[in-house]
């Protein structure tokens, strides 16, 4: 696989390329591989001679050390040994990972499910519950070798990526370097790295979760981190304020079944989304030279994504600035 930086990280990868470090990793394919949304790797449903089909997954170079990665590994397992409904990965040989020519691959076993739809209901208790033993697990060590939710990734790496892409145009430099500065200076005010790290799935959102008959299944634990909990749970929360509050309220009865809550962690909220916005913008940016992201998200080259992303970032500066 190509370093990073590569403008086209995965142009090796063709549907043989997989097909071949599956034969090599012992997956015995028939043959039949079909490419599933996926963005930040590469990810596909792989069909297999006398047994259920798998999803494989191949890792983007330079972004995680093969340590990290198995400790995200072990982190599932961990979780699915208790029971918890999460995908852990398979064993390919003596290891999660394999190591083929320029590839880092992981097999996961194919899950049913559907889109959550929280306003079901007990579906969010039902969330919190899934969420809370999560956390109970979360909580009995740190991570050693993943990152934690402090330092620039709360939004000053993103800040200066976005500075020095090509994207930005040049007449909402000025508004963006100012806006996205006053953000940082309340982020840094909330002192998230203060309160208590737990491990996390660390990127959960609708997105990443199957939901079943029995209630959510958890996928996708690549941005695993330490962090606070609350992080892996605002993202639930939609709407006005008072459907903000009826959702926590039904989410936290389910979670604090099985793990306890700091309720001063909810002043975290506002900032997180905050990081949330400015990361997800230099995250794209930084990406923009793989194909990929072009395809996925072609908006984002216009002048008019950039005029209602800084004007998204003013609004959220006025909320931050109205808490504090």
């Amino acid at each position: 696989m190509s370093a990073r930086g590569d403008p086209r990280p995965f142009a090796a990868l063709t549907p043989d390329a997989v097909l071949d470090a599956a034969e090599a990793a012992g997956l015995e394919p028939d043959g039949h591989v079909f490419a599933l949304n996926s963005y930040e790797n590469r990810v596909y449903r792989l069909g297999r001679a006398d047994a259920p089909p798998v999803v494989v997954k191949f890792y983007r170079a330079g972004r995680w050390s093969d340590q990290q990665i198995l400790e995200e590994h072990q982190f599932a397992a961990e979780l699915a040994a208790a029971e918890i409904p999460v995908v852990a990965p398979l064993r390919l040989g003596d290891a999660t990972l394999y190591h083929g020519p320029g590839v880092r691959m992981a097999a996961f076993p194919l899950q049913p499910g559907g889109a959550p739809d929280l306003d079901q209901p007990e579906a969010r208790e039902l969330l919190g519950r899934t969420l809370g033993r999560i956390h109970a697990i979360g909580a009995l060590r740190s991570f050693t070798h993943r990152p934690s939710l402090a330092g620039e990734r709360l939004g000053a790496r993103a800040r200066a990526a976005v500075l020095a892409s090509g994207q930005l145009p040049q007449h909402m430099r000025a508004g963006y370097a100012r806006i996205s500065a006053e953000l940082l200076a309340h982020i840094d005010a909330a002192d998230v790295a203060g309160w208590r790290p737990i491990r996390l799935h660390g990127d959960c959102h609708l997105g990443n979760i199957l939901w079943q008959s029995a209630g959510p299944v958890f996928v996708d634990l690549d941005d695993c981190l330490n962090g606070p909990a609350v992080q892996d749970l605002w993202m639930f929360l939609a709407g006005n304020p008072d459907e903000r509050r009826r959702q926590w309220s039904e989410l936290l009865a389910g979670y604090e079944r099985f793990a306890s809550f700091d309720h001063s962690q909810l002043r975290l909220v506002e900032v997180l989304r905050a990081v949330r916005m400015l990361n997800h913008a230099a995250w794209i940016a930084e990406r923009w030279a793989d194909p990929a992201f072009p395809r996925a998200f072609p908006w984002f080259g216009e002048a008019r994504f950039w005029e209602q992303h800084v004007n998204d970032l003013a609004e959220q500066a006025s909320v931050l600035y109205g808490g504090s």
